[in-house]
């Protein structure tokens, strides 16, 4: 069984930067794409950005050119860097992995939510 954590989060002023993290634990043969997504009060869930094992990240429009998605493989973690923040950009960010288990079924699991809050 899996599991995934998130990091980081909380209060930032406007134009500034935070980092999250999400780790991938447990037993399982390996970690697919990884994504954040985020939502806000009264709003449905949205993607943010997702990345695989190889490739580059993809992108929401609201943050390209601020938002970095990366990810380290032999720690099975993704990092999202965000940089300009805005206060739109409040909201609670969740990790998502795609996790190949232990017989080589395929399982999405969800991390708990981190607050981000974008205020001055």
């Amino acid at each position: 069984q899996a599991q995934v954590v998130e990091s980081g989060g909380g209060l930032a002023l406007p134009g500034g930067s935070l980092r999250l993290s999400c780790a991938a634990s447990g037993s399982f043969s390996s970690v697919g794409v990884m994504a954040w997504y985020r939502q806000a009060p009264g709003k449905q869930r949205e993607l943010v950005a997702t990345i695989g094992r190889v490739e580059n990240g993809i992108y929401a429009d609201s943050v390209k050119g601020r938002f970095t998605i990366s990810r380290d493989n032999a720690k099975n973690t993704v990092y999202l860097q965000m940089n300009s923040l805005e206060p739109e950009d409040t909201a609670v960010y969740y990790c998502n992995a795609r996790i190949v288990q232990i017989g080589l079924s395929v399982k999405d699991y969800w991390g708990q939510g981190t607050q981000v809050t974008v205020s001055s």
